[in-house]
């Protein structure tokens, strides 16, 4: 009796540990049978080309909901560096600077501005006690503020053409009958069979892993890490641990910025614009949703990137299984809802049974 008392214990406490493995799986299956064309490797670039941005935003998240905060600029600082860096390119490629020279300079002034609103952030909170969630409200608001005043509500074009080949480039093209081709589709077949062209390896895709997988490590396998959830855990026992408490939460704050920044500039060679929009709250509701049904705990001292970037493909995977099925686009958020509120339940159940 107190065996299988022990084993049932065991499979739950395995079961909330896996379960957004195992749903996304489920999801896999059912939508490539309910949807047509789920399983084409057109449909799942799409997936994993459009849901690049979303993994640096929902990672930039995981870092401060893993200390106990909440970041809800992030949306709205990836607008920022996504509009000001397009400018840069846009202006400097008028000018008749080279496409690749243009395309540097955008990129190294949105990194460079993405970690400002990081530091305000960090010290709002840290130095001057603001709650987190007013402090990156105030942050939120200055860069939609700025966003607006330099794009003037309108995405920026005209941007040097290279910058779309980077992101929707694959690092090898397959042609039917005619073979491969790496890093650049092959040339000299007729327009109208460019939809047979079967791309591999998404630049975006690889490049925003590379990122993922370094910031994964720093928390996962660095003392950095370590502090981070132990502030989460308890900041008290964090202090008489002898941890800078203060300096750290601003490290944090600023890495939170610096991932949304990356995911503006990700954005731009993915939609070839730079885009800003007054419905980018949606992008920190759809971050903080990916974060929590990744195994985050609000309260902080919970969470991994490799859970969160599974709990942002959950959500992509439901938004395309949903239109390749033919299903309402309306019943995605009753889904994205029923699933937000069962990671919570099984957040808060399991280690009140003591399976956790």
């Amino acid at each position: 009796m107190l065996a299988n008392s022990r084993r049932y214990s065991q499979l739950a406490g395995r079961f909330g540990e896996n379960w957004v493995y195992l749903f996304l799986a489920l999801l896999v299956l059912v939508f490539g049978f309910a949807g047509r064309g789920f399983f084409a490797v057109k449909t799942l670039n799409n997936i994993l080309i459009s849901s690049s941005p979303a993994l640096l935003l929902a990672a930039a998240e995981t870092f401060v909901i893993i200390t106990g905060g909440i970041d809800l600029s992030v949306g709205f600082v990836r607008g920022l560096v996504s509009v000001i860096a397009a400018i840069v390119m846009r202006d400097l490629f008028a000018l008749h600077f080279s496409p690749a020279f243009s395309i540097f300079c955008g990129v190294l002034v949105g990194v460079g501005l993405s970690f400002l609103p990081g530091l305000l952030n960090g010290v709002l909170v840290a130095k001057f006690k603001v709650p987190p969630f007013i402090a990156t409200l105030g942050t939120y608001g200055i860069a939609n503020g700025f966003a607006l005043r330099y794009s003037k509500g309108f995405p920026v074009t005209f941007l040097p053409p290279q910058v779309g080949e980077i992101g929707n480039g694959f690092l090898a093209y397959y042609f039917p009958g005619e073979g491969f081709s790496f890093f650049r589709s092959p040339i000299g077949f007729l327009d109208e069979r460019v939809r047979d062209l079967v791309g591999i390896g998404p630049y975006a895709i690889i490049i925003v892993g590379v990122i993922l997988y370094v910031f994964a490590f720093l928390l996962s396998r660095t003392q950095f890490g370590q502090h981070t959830y132990a502030i989460g855990g308890n900041i008290d026992a964090a202090r008489r641990a002898g941890i800078n408490v203060e300096r750290h939460l601003i490290k944090v704050y600023m890495i939170s910025s610096f991932l949304s920044g990356l995911s503006g500039i990700m954005s731009i060679f993915i939609f070839s614009i730079g885009t800003h929009t007054q419905f980018a709250s949606s992008l920190e509701l759809f971050a903080i949703a990916a974060v929590v049904i990744g195994g985050a705990s609000l309260m902080g001292g919970k969470g991994s990137i490799a859970k969160t970037v599974v709990g942002v493909f959950i959500l992509s995977v439901l938004e395309v299984g949903f239109l390749t099925s033919g299903i309402m686009p309306f019943y995605r958020y009753i889904a994205v809802g029923a699933i937000l509120i069962f990671a919570v339940i099984v957040d808060q159940i399991l280690p009140e049974l003591g399976f956790e």
